[in-house]
């Protein structure tokens, strides 16, 4: 009966361990209105977005290895910017924006039209 107890209490023992595992937040995934958004004009330009109207604007780097995709599908950084550039309504098109906080930079750019 001791032997089963012990185990038991070693087991969740173990088990908290893992619950107080140190987790470290990588990435960040901005949902911005399109008027806050500002595209980089080159692959490895930079990206400029702020989360709301009184909120200090973010500038991150983009690489050509950046993923920009429309609608589910991926396209180049041009064909991003003439899908975005026909919307009217920038202030209600949400854009997310995934920042990797370990290399600061965007490493994708979605928006659904």
């Amino acid at each position: 009966m001791h032997i089963r107890r012990l185990m038991v209490l070693t087991i969740l023992g173990l088990l908290s361990l893992a619950a107080t595992a140190d987790f470290r937040t990588t990435m960040e995934v901005h949902e911005v209105e399109l008027v806050y958004l500002r595209l980089p004009g080159t692959e490895s330009g930079t990206l400029t977005f702020s989360d709301c109207a009184k909120c200090d604007a973010r500038t991150v780097r983009v690489t050509p290895a950046t993923v920009y995709a429309v609608n589910g599908q991926y396209v180049s950084l041009a064909d991003f910017r003439r899908a975005v550039a026909g919307i009217t309504n920038r202030q209600f098109q949400i854009v997310d924006v995934f920042h990797d906080l370990e290399k600061d930079i965007v490493i994708r750019v979605e928006v659904k039209i």
